[in-house]
């Protein structure tokens, strides 16, 4: 593909975001937004100056000058919209999760094949600053041999929107389940959960799941590393936190446990170089990576990048540890077949079957569940 890629954006909620990131990428064009309220849809139009608007997604995906799609709809239409923009020959970017059945996850891996289309899970903790910050100590070599992974998201949804009610936690997991898997660069096998807690009865019956809280633990295949992530929705005092620590032979990390605290970098003492308990752990601050993207969206790593004419942001630039415009340029990169994409589909349906199947798991009282492949 020679020419900048056209964009349209459906869900223009936490999706507004990404408008003036693609504006601004020299790989792209904001070509059209998707909303189903007019006058919503009119608003952020005028807010952002897009001309064309739809809001019926089926006739934005029949558009012939629309390139990509990226979808930001509530979690149950991901894997409809996603599968039928395939189908539609656009490429596809979602945000997560890919899916919330198996048959969903085998029918996107499916429509992908048959399209030749990319499709790239928008998975933000991959693309924060902490990650790119402990990818980049693994592949020199400073972490030393990496012996287990942990993750956590733990956040409070009362008072979101009625489908939230009850969800199960680790229908919601990928946050803290991609840095454990895409580090190796591995496929979760199998996986071992447990539901701890209970949340309001009023919530039960909606899902069907009446944990507060659920843990999962799963193997890594063609790897003897095992990883643990923990997940919570409701009815659990808790700030907002997505982490991952890191647990190496050489240094580990390990994700600050409050919001503006800097993570710790834990380095093992030998008798080469022997440290005191006190000097085992170091505070770190994280670079934004911000040299990675093109000049013209940097300024997109940090928050509050751009405000409107009252000043109050409305692009969160550097929430989701500044990922947005790493996402957006690396989508944009795999459309133009510059690089595949990260993570393609069978490793976005991995990484969403780890939390389908942990909670499958949880229900059957902690039994192991294999995680298929396609």
């Amino acid at each position: 593909m020679a020419k900048k890629v056209r964009v349209g954006i459906v869900g223009l909620g936490f999706g507004a975001e990404f408008i003036p990131i693609y504006q601004r990428h020299p790989d792209a064009e904001m070509y059209a937004i998707c909303r189903r309220d007019r006058a919503e849809l009119d608003a952020c139009g005028d807010r952002f100056g897009v001309e064309k608007r739809y809001t019926s997604f089926e006739e934005m995906i029949a558009d012939p000058d629309l390139d990509a799609v990226h979808i930001n709809t509530p979690i149950a239409d991901h894997a409809p919209q996603a599968i039928a923009a395939l189908r539609a020959g656009k490429h596809v970017a979602s945000t997560v999760p890919a899916a919330t059945s198996i048959d969903e996850c085998r029918q996107l891996v499916e429509a992908q094949r048959a399209s030749g289309k990319v499709y790239m899970m928008m998975e933000t903790v991959v693309y924060s600053r902490e990650y790119l910050f402990v990818k980049e100590l693994y592949d020199k070599g400073e972490l030393g041999r990496i012996q287990f992974l942990r993750g956590s998201h733990q956040q409070d949804m009362e008072g979101w929107p009625s489908y939230w009610e009850g969800f199960p936690p680790m229908h919601y997991a990928t946050h803290c389940v991609s840095p454990c898997l895409a580090l190796l660069g591995k496929h979760a096998e199998s996986v071992v959960c447990h539901g701890s807690g209970r949340i309001d009865e009023s919530l039960i019956p909606k899902y069907g799941s009446p944990f507060a809280i659920e843990t999962a633990t799963f193997k890594l295949r063609d790897s003897d590393v095992c990883a643990e992530v923990t997940r919570s929705l409701f009815n659990t005092a808790r700030q907002y936190r997505e982490s991952f620590d890191v647990y190496g032979s050489k240094k580990s990390f390990e994700w600050q446990q409050i919001e503006g605290e800097d993570p710790v970098i834990h380095t093992k003492s030998t008798k080469e170089h022997p440290l005191s308990e006190a000097e085992i752990p170091q505070r770190v601050q994280v670079p934004d990576y911000a040299h990675l993207l093109p000049e013209s969206i940097r300024m997109f790593t940090q928050p509050s990048a751009i405000q409107d004419a009252d000043h109050l942001s409305f692009l969160q630039g550097g929430g989701h540890g500044g990922s947005h415009p790493h996402l957006v340029h690396n989508f944009l990169q795999a459309v133009l077949g510059r690089q595949p994409a990260m993570p393609d589909v069978e490793t976005s349906v991995n990484w969403t079957m780890v939390g389908i199947c942990a909670h499958e798991s949880a229900l059957k009282g902690g039994a192991r569940i294999e995680i298929p492949r396609f």
